[in-house]
């Protein structure tokens, strides 16, 4: 019980309030003393009164108004003059004098506590202040014994009735806490365990119910969360879906364009001067398409694998690059620019650099098409101390928003209509590969730029 909230809840609470109860006992037994020695005043005074009507007292009367006020003696004083007014005799010497007639806080609950610690029986002196103003200050003698035995009686009488209020406010906040707290925090426990057992089952979603603010913000939270985890997971399983489907697939293509790569050998023995200029590019086309199939069941499975760095020339490349889409856009309203005036060498994959700025190159050309603009494609390349940079950068209608929100991931980042969002995605993964970075430099109306970042080797 203790490990539960609600148990601590009612540990915690009898702690704070008997914590509470012992601050509020100390000054409350300083004032049932100063109450219980301001009666005796009182009565001695009444019994000194007496004596003053009747004139003159048998010693049994006397000794029995004393034990009656509870008081060994009592002195009066009235016009600077000093009475004893009734007396008896003292048991042992008087030990300690205190008088209320202006005590301090501090002076009464230091007194109070010396009497509660003190066991022995003394005889002490108070002084105070007579009712109606009837003398200067009235004296008595009295012992400690009965003071002490009636400051007992009262506190154990107050720590009984604190120890009751405890229990019962304690109870009450159990109650209480159980049914506005523990219960709701249960009940998202429970939706988190059926959700465990069944994620993909949209009903197992939470609908947020909890009246405390707080509580309903963390069912607001799960709630989100949840839907989002569902929502990756059945995208997960289309994915998985799709891998098979590719693996089957996989083969079948593969020998297609085996067999295509072998009939370029016949085209590249053609007379015709730009079949011969093409024959090359078309043999790298299809060999890179080859050893892409070659690759996707190993990406499938986990990753693109690991990058083979060499020096290379980015000078050639990105020109190859532009050419190779160049040709395929077949418009003459889309110019295809490189900026990089002499041979720069980067540290990279030569195939999987190629891959990204064509990926690149060609979303931009895409784009362009799209809307039937005529628009500049500009590839320029950079270094600094460590780090060299290529950017792509074109001056079409920029990307849509919902592009830029998940622009590198997979299936969403899409930047035009019927596109698969998979070009920025493995893009991307090929450069953190690198060890660097592909970043959306700007996007609006002017354009669209693109930067790669790659280490310089060490």
């Amino acid at each position: 019980m203790f490990k539960t909230l609600s148990g601590r809840f009612l540990i915690l609470t009898i702690v704070f309030v008997m914590l509470a109860e012992v601050l509020i006992f100390v000054p409350s037994v300083a004032r049932f003393r100063e109450d219980y020695l301001n009666a005796r005043l009182e009565r001695a005074q009444i019994a000194s009164l007496a004596l003053e009507a009747e004139d003159m007292l048998s010693d049994d009367l006397e000794a029995e108004l004393l034990e009656n006020a509870g008081v060994f003696n009592v002195v009066l004083r009235r016009d600077e003059a000093r009475q004893l007014m009734l007396s008896s005799p003292i048991p042992s010497p008087i030990v300690a004098s205190y008088d209320l007639r202006n005590p301090s806080a501090f002076e009464l609950i230091r007194d109070a506590l010396q009497c509660l610690i003190d066991r022995e029986d003394h005889v002490i002196r108070v002084l105070g202040n007579p009712v109606k103003d009837a003398g200067l200050f009235i004296e008595v003698t009295l012992p400690s014994a009965p003071l002490r035995a009636a400051l007992l009686d009262y506190g154990q009488r107050v720590l009984l009735l604190s120890l009751v209020i405890s229990l019962i406010t304690a109870s009450l906040l159990f109650l209480a806490v159980r049914r506005f707290l523990v219960q709701p925090i249960r009940g998202v426990v429970g939706h988190m365990q059926s959700y465990a057992a069944a994620p993909e089952d949209a009903r197992q979603i939470i609908t947020p119910s909890a009246g405390v603010k707080e509580l309903r913000e963390a069912e607001t939270s799960l709630q989100s969360m949840q839907t989002q985890l569902t929502g990756a997971l059945k995208q997960k399983e289309r994915l998985a879906q799709l891998g098979g489907a590719v693996a089957k697939i996989n083969h079948d293509l593969r020998n297609i364009l085996t067999s295509a790569q072998l009939f370029t050998d016949r085209i590249e023995m053609s007379e015709d001067p730009t079949v011969r200029r093409l024959a090359p590019k078309l043999v790298k086309s299809i060999t890179r398409a080859v050893d892409l199939c070659e690759t996707t069941l190993s990406y499938g499975r986990s990753e693109e694998p690991a990058p083979t760095l060499a020096p290379v020339d980015l000078k050639a490349l990105v020109e190859d690059v532009l050419e190779n889409e160049e040709l395929a856009s077949g418009s003459a309203n889309i110019k295809f620019v490189s900026r990089i005036e002499i041979a720069q060498m980067v540290q990279a994959d030569q195939d999987q650099l190629h891959r990204v700025l064509t990926n690149l190159v060609r979303n931009a050309r895409q784009a362009l098409q799209t809307k039937h603009l005529e628009g500049e494609i500009t590839i320029s390349a950079g270094e600094t101390e460590d780090m060299s940079w290529i950017r792509v950068a074109d001056d079409g209608p920029g990307l849509p928003e919902k592009a830029r929100e998940n622009l590198f991931a997979a299936f969403q980042g899409a930047t035009t209509k019927g596109g698969s969002g998979l070009g920025l995605a493995i893009s991307s993964e090929l450069i953190r590969g690198h060890g660097g970075q592909l970043v959306l430099q700007y996007s609006d109306e002017t354009g669209t730029c693109f930067t790669v970042r790659l280490p310089k080797a060490a």
